[in-house]
This record gives C-alpha cells, sequence and structure tokens, in this order.
C-alpha cells in the first residue's frame, strides 16, 4: 500500500479506498463512543477517527495509551467530509505506535510560534514539526534549488572550494582560527579566492553555494556566525552592470519560479506572505545620488562617503517602492574605504568603487562589483589597505599570468528567505543558528 502524505490525501484522496498513513499524533479527542486523532506530518494535518461498534476494539484499546507525539502508522477507509479539517478524514481500522514518548514534550509543537525563539531554537526538532515553521524551510530548500538551476541554465560551472584556508580572505580579524595539524587555519568567510581563481582558470563562469563564517560578536537581528552564501563570478566583463544583470535575473527567476508553483501558493495560504514587487528592471542607483535624495526627501543624512545603516537601507527601500513600485534596488558605487581591497575603484574619483548591494525589502541582500583585475593595481590597493602583501602571496598570483576583466558577488541564503517570507529574526531562516552564544543543539 502506497503511503500518503496528509495534503495529498486529502487532495487527490478516493472516498471509500484503503491508505496509509505515518506520522506524530498532534491531539487527541475523547467524545466517549467516538474517538478522534489528528495526526500530523510535514505536509499539515488530518483527522482520523475511531467508533465503538464499528472500529476494532484493539484499536480502541491503542487510542487509549495514545500521548502526543507518539509516532504512529494508520491504516484506514478515507471519506470526504466538510465539517473534518482539511474537507476529509480516516475511518481508522489499524493503528500502530512505532515510537512513544517518553516524557511530555518542552514546548508544544502546535503553538511553538507561541514560545520565545530561544526556547524554539533550544528544541529547534520540536519547533519544525509545526508545519508552519517546516514549510520555512521547505522554501529555503527550493530558493537553493532555484538559485543553482538559474546558474546552471546561463551556463555557469558549479565549483566547491575549501572551508579551510591558510589566510584570511579580507585580511580581517573577524576569522575563526583552528589548529590544522602543526600549522595556523582559518574557516573560510568566504569562498571569494577561489571563485576569482575559476574565472581565471578558463571556467569563465562560476557559482557555489556552501558554508561560510565570520567571527563577528553581532547580536542583531539579521547577522550569523555560519550562514550560507550564494557566490558566483563571471569573466569577460564589460563593467559592473553584467555582474548586476546575473543577479537580477536569480532573484527574478527565484521570486517568480516559487510563487508560481505548489509550494509558493502554500506560502501565500499559510504565511499570509504576498510575492514581491518585482519590475522589469530592478533600479539602480548611486550612493552619491542617494546622499542628496535621502536627504531631501526623508531628512535622513548620511556623512558624504560612508555607507547606509539598517536603519538607512529600509528607507531606501521606502523610496524604491514609491518611485519604481520595486521590492528590489541596486545600490551602486560604494566608498573605496568601506570595500575590499580587490574592488576596483572609480577612474573619475577612486574615493569610490564599482561595487554594489541589492536591498531587499530594506535589507542588504547581496553585496558584488567589479574586481580588479590589473597586478600591479590589485598589489597597489593591498598596500593602501595596510596588508601585507606576503600574506596574500597565493592569491596575488593568480593575475600574474593574465586575468580577465571580472566580477561577482554573494548572496546570504538566509536573508533572502528571511525577507520573502517576512521573518523578524534571521535565526528562523537557519534550521540550527550559530551566533556568539549558541553552540547546541
Amino acid at each position: 500500500m502506497k503511503r500518503y502524505f496528509t495534503s495529498e490525501l486529502l487532495d487527490k484522496g478516493v472516498d471509500g479506498e484503503r491508505y496509509e498513513v505515518y506520522g506524530w499524533v498532534a491531539r487527541i479527542r475523547d467524545l466517549g463512543r467516538v474517538k478522534f486523532v489528528i495526526l500530523r506530518d510535514r505536509e499539515g494535518y488530518i483527522q482520523l477517527v475511531a467508533k465503538s461498534g464499528e472500529t476494532p476494539s484493539e484499536t480502541l484499546e491503542s487510542i487509549n495509551t495514545l500521548d502526543r507525539e507518539d509516532v504512529i502508522k494508520a491504516v484506514g477507509v478515507f471519506r470526504k467530509n466538510p465539517q473534518a479539517p482539511g474537507g476529509g478524514e480516516i475511518l481508522v481500522e489499524k493503528i500502530e505506535v512505532l515510537s512513544k514518548v517518553t516524557e511530555p514534550a518542552p514546548i508544544e509543537v502546535e503553538n511553538s510560534l507561541s514560545s520565545d525563539l530561544s526556547t524554539r531554537l533550544r528544541w529547534r526538532w520540536l519547533d519544525t514539526r509545526n508545519p508552519k515553521i517546516n514549510l520555512v524551510f521547505r522554501v529555503e530548500s527550493e530558493v537553493a534549488r532555484l538559485f543553482r538551476e538559474y546558474f546552471l541554465l546561463e551556463d555557469f560551472v558549479e565549483i566547491f572550494t575549501p572551508k579551510i584556508v591558510g589566510g584570511a580572505t579580507e585580511g580581517g580579524a573577524e576569522v575563526f582560527p583552528i589548529l590544522y595539524f602543526d600549522k595556523q587555519a582559518y574557516l573560510a568567510q568566504s569562498p571569494q579566492f577561489y571563485k576569482q581563481m575559476g574565472v581565471i582558470a578558463g571556467f569563465e563562469r562560476v557559482f557555489e553555494i556552501g558554508p561560510v563564517f565570520r567571527a563577528e560578536k553581532h547580536h542583531t537581528t539579521r547577522h550569523l556566525t555560519e550562514y550560507h552564501s550564494i557566490d558566483y563570478e563571471i569573466g569577460f566583463i564589460r563593467d559592473y552592470h553584467d555582474v548586476m544583470d546575473i543577479a537580477e535575473g536569480a532573484f527574478r527567476h527565484v521570486v517568480e519560479s516559487l510563487f508560481e508553483s505548489s509550494l509558493g501558493r502554500r506560502v501565500v495560504r499559510e504565511l499570509g506572505v504576498e510575492p514581491p514587487k518585482t519590475p522589469k528592471r530592478f533600479p539602480r542607483v548611486s550612493l552619491k545620488d542617494l546622499y542628496k535624495i535621502l536627504s531631501d526627501r526623508y531628512n535622513k543624512r548620511i556623512p558624504y562617503g560612508e555607507e547606509p545603516d539598517s536603519e538607512t537601507e529600509k528607507l531606501i527601500w521606502t523610496y524604491s517602492l514609491e518611485k519604481y513600485d520595486s521590492d528590489f534596488i541596486f545600490v551602486t558605487d560604494y566608498p573605496w574605504k568601506t570595500r575590499p581591497f580587490y574592488t576596483m575603484r572609480r577612474s573619475d574619483d577612486p574615493n569610490f568603487t564599482f561595487g554594489f548591494d541589492l536591498i531587499f525589502r530594506g535589507l542588504e541582500v547581496a553585496t558584488g562589483s567589479q574586481r580588479e583585475h590589473r597586478y600591479q593595481v590589485l598589489l597597489n590597493q593591498l598596500r593602501e589597505k595596510g596588508l601585507d602583501p606576503d600574506r596574500f602571496w597565493f592569491y596575488l598570483e593568480f593575475f600574474k599570468y593574465g586575468a580577465p576583466p571580472h566580477g561577482g558577488a554573494g548572496i546570504g541564503l538566509e536573508r533572502v528567505v528571511m525577507q520573502l517570507l517576512k521573518l523578524e529574526n534571521i535565526r528562523e531562516a537557519r534550521l540550527l543558528p550559530r551566533d556568539p552564544e549558541r553552540l547546541f543543539p
């Protein structure tokens, strides 16, 4: 007998046919001659009905021994019933207990969202039994798949780079040191150097979806010390607009594909989230212009040459909605002093770069730029940032033997999901988040 998920059975089940379902006991109601067991699986709920005089006595006895969160298998006849949750139920014939709970669960699965986030994360495997929470990670899985699909359709090569590295990617102190046999090593902050190597190595278009690690003691709703980054790099570009075109195409593919699917319809129906506004072309506005726009329209003054803070990113989104009816906006030409040494500077104003951020519903979700591909310029920029070229010898070698003009970006998977689903904290978009305090489970 084929196993059916609850949603599939409620949607396609044939009245009067016998079916087999598996899941956890969510609720039990005993009305004397009639007993109801609400079964939960990853798709939702279905009602099991047992009646004295109709249901085998051993099945009735089994129901009497059930507790919430027991794992069971149930076999019975499906019946359409508009009064039942989801419009159908199973007249149960047999219940087999596959696993008994040993004590009451520390959080109530059905109401896990009423618990504070710290408690939910402590008992995450119970929290995610709640179908609404489970749905978040179904979406995250699909978002990652759709990004991968887009890059493959655009002739990118997927690469897999080291997460144990010999030096900090950006030269800062925000790295996790580890002991690598008898040497000092670090957890990778980014695949930046290696995806540039991929372009220079002749692959021309590369991407990777993998973990990155940042030893930053942030206690905000938008930072993690470990997250998944969607990184890409392309060679032989004309300018940084080519890099933004790829980011825009990827996000458009993800949003449109997701919300046209049955999963996206579940998101709208069950989470009350509407699809983002995506115009024919995402607006692209220079940060130098935004200094004046924000001051004139919103009385928000950013010191010239500084990056927007989180409050300013929300204002930029407000501007994007008002001016372009778009939940997405590229902010271009970031200051040199705030960008990594490998970013290409503007020749007409070296205090600014060909760097950009993509802001989605008020939060930066992607950061990218045209990279500096000229060896001597790159070496000079590294020194200007106060970095020791000897510590970056292996990276500099990539550029000695012909490097094409190139650029790329990094996209935070959890941030994308957070903004798609309008979650309040990035930890809600990470199955097992890591922050300065959290190391278990």
